[in-house]
């Protein structure tokens, strides 16, 4: 097994000073990380070495160059005391940068290994994430990132890549000069694309071995690795030495929500950004009509049959035929569909990055109402998302709706067991409900009903209702391409994706049409 802990590290800083009132500054020494200890002293001869034990010691940042680290020696009712304490000046500002960022990691590391605290009390290595999330999912998630593999896939999807690098380098005003943290790093693309743009700084924060990838990414590319720092952690743990005047991440999972990767940019936000500070991206929509899709029900039911062979080598199956029939069901199908399935115009819920609080995200409850454009079979709903980046200059989206480019993230389809039957003009309710879950994904539980249509629909209630019960973690991938179906007379393409609730505009040339908000 790869030992995991950090390998020994030196800087050298401008000098020391002991704090006394006679105390003065030395000629430029090295400042060592070692185990659970960092010493000061000459390289030649350490017999003079100032010492501080890690688990007791802080460091606090006095100005661009200089920084003050003090020792905790014991605790007398309730109130510390401070055995010792040097001032450290450094060359300059990227030198200290990268020195509260070492220290911060190694403190963190004697921390975790369980090193006795003055209080003899070990202390615990849990996090906000750590308490939500499963260890066996994080362990699974990060290993998953930590893969070139799916960062190609990632960065090969071109409308995701195109879309912020042209949404970076379109607002160059947003970026120049500030300090940029990029949530979630992964390769470290998006840091590149905020040191093009002129970023002062970029910290780009990774917790899977994906940072140690980055580091290598970022320094074969000198004119910008200078002003680029990679900081291996979750963002719920790590230490920045500075706020940031801008966060920008990627996200979004399958029905923008999935990993819950978006909590972890709302905690970052609370964390690390300055009041005021932009996001990137700011804003995301979940988009949901219903559709009608003959092939796939019947291809969804038909792989329940299988249970229902009387003679399996000698074995009745028909006990698990129920069971297995409502498990095909219970998975969301992620795949490009024909949006000429939609059978009405979608409706869209909104979340604002910059406002939304990590909690709501639990547990999210979308009202549903829509009005039948044609006569036909409802067989569940169909998501897709898309983002804003609300630059000074261009405002642009990335969208993944049907019949846009297609994304690596597709389009999502809950599938009802039970199908509803609907008239053109009738109206459909309903709820979809998406509860989180540890596994850092959700449960989403999907409610379509039909009222009475006719004469005496006015005194009539509720006429059909399917429900049904899916993991958001178990999708069945279905990347097939959308079949040719044939349009209804009074259906013209694409006008079901326009969204019926709320009005925003877009500069975005790039299929953004297809999301402009019918009045």
């Amino acid at each position: 097994m790869e030992d995991s802990k950090l390998r020994e590290q030196d800087f050298l800083v401008a000098s020391i000073s002991q704090l006394s009132i006679s105390g003065s500054s030395s000629p430029p020494v090295v400042a060592r990380f070692r185990s659970d200890s960092l010493l000061f002293g000459s390289e030649s001869d350490s017999s003079d070495s100032v010492q501080f034990d890690l688990s007791n010691c802080q460091l606090f940042k006095l100005g661009p160059f200089q920084s003050l680290c003090i020792a905790e020696a014991s605790e007398v009712d309730k109130e510390k005391s401070y055995s010792s304490g040097i001032t450290i000046q450094f060359r300059n500002e990227e030198e200290s940068r990268a020195f509260h960022c070492a220290f911060e990691q190694w403190k963190k590391e004697v921390v975790v290994q369980g090193s006795p605290l003055p209080n003899g009390i070990l202390s615990s290595s849990t996090s906000k994430f750590d308490d939500k999330i499963e260890a066996a999912s994080a362990k699974m998630y990060f290993h998953y990132y930590g893969q070139l593999l799916h960062q190609q896939n990632m960065l090969q999807d071109y409308v995701r890549t195109g879309s912020y690098y042209a949404a970076v380098l379109e607002n160059r005003a947003d970026f120049m000069d500030r300090v940029v943290v990029d949530v979630g790093a992964g390769s470290g693309i998006l840091s590149l694309f905020a040191a093009q743009a002129g970023a002062r700084h970029v910290y780009a924060v990774e917790a899977s071995e994906m940072a140690d990838y980055a580091r290598k990414l970022i320094s074969g590319n000198p004119l910008l690795s200078e002003r680029i720092t990679v900081i291996k952690g979750k963002v719920e743990e790590v230490e920045l030495p500075e706020k940031a005047d801008i966060l920008i991440s990627e996200p979004m999972g399958t029905l923008l929500i999935n990993e819950r990767m978006l909590e972890s940019y709302i905690i970052a936000r609370d964390r690390f950004l300055v009041k005021d500070g932009k996001m990137f991206p700011t804003t995301g929509r979940i988009h949901m009509a219903p559709f009608s899709d003959e092939y796939l029900y019947i291809e969804i039911a038909n792989k329940a049959l299988f249970w229902q062979q009387q003679n399996y080598y000698g074995v009745n199956l028909t006990p698990l035929f129920g069971t297995a029939f409502q498990g095909y069901f219970s998975q969301p199908v992620v795949d490009a569909f024909d949006p000429r399935l939609l059978v009405a115009p979608a409706i869209s819920h909104p979340i604002d990055f910059t406002s939304a609080k990590e909690e709501e995200l639990y547990e999210i409850d979308i009202p549903l109402r829509f009005v039948s454009s044609i006569g036909t079979r409802v067989h569940g709903l169909a998501c897709w998302f898309d983002v804003l980046f609300n630059g000074s200059t261009v405002q642009r989206w990335l969208t993944t709706a049907p019949g846009a480019p297609t994304t690596h993230w597709y389009q999502l389809r809950c599938v009802l067991a039970q199908p509803i039957y609907v008239m053109p003009g009738q109206e459909i309710t309903g709820q979809l409900r998406m509860v989180a879950h540890k596994a850092q994904s959700y449960t989403l539980h999907l409610t379509l009903s039909t009222k009475m249509w006719g004469p005496g629909a006015e005194q009539g209630g509720i006429l059909q209702t399917s429900s049904g019960k899916l993991d958001l973690k178990e999708p069945y991938y279905r990347m097939s391409q959308p079949q040719a179906y044939p349009m209804s007379q009074d259906q013209q393409p694409h006008q079901l994706l326009q969204t019926q609730d709320i009005q925003l505009q877009s500069h975005d040339e790039d299929g953004s049409d297809l999301l402009q908000h019918s009045v």
